[in-house]
């Protein structure tokens, strides 16, 4: 069972992703800040990081940031989920490292498909 790690600082959306993820057949760990990101990343080493940009402590850019730039958390696919649309907020999150960008509301047919997507990708590698 592939382990996700959800940072979201919002309770109802948080409680919708772990409700539906875990539905979906994936264990889920939660972070509710950036900074308690990073620490729990690197002690649970997950499969997958869906990571919010606007986080309290340490903002989802950083977080992503520093867990590409650590040996032990770069392997990890780490996909957005962020309220914020455009073109900034979006080219922000790959340039700090993520690995795919979805906008909430999230279609989370969508979100599982690409979830899916990126762990298989790792387990080719």
């Amino acid at each position: 069972m592939a382990r996700i790690l959800c940072v979201e600082d919002n309770d109802d959306n948080l409680y919708m992703l772990h409700r539906r993820l875990s539905r979906a057949g994936f264990e889920v760990k939660v972070a509710t800040n950036g900074a308690e990101a990073v620490e729990w990343a690197k002690n649970l080493l997950p499969d997958i990081i869906v990571m919010d940009l606007n986080l309290p402590k340490l903002n989802g850019w950083e977080a992503t940031r520093q867990l590409k730039n650590q040996p032990e958390t770069k392997h990890i696919p780490i996909i957005v989920l962020s309220a914020n649309t455009g073109d900034q907020p979006r080219e922000r999150a790959f340039a700090a490292g993520c690995d795919d960008f979805e906008t909430k509301p999230a279609d989370f047919d969508r979100l599982v498909g690409k979830i899916r997507t990126l762990l298989a990708a790792g387990e080719k590698q």
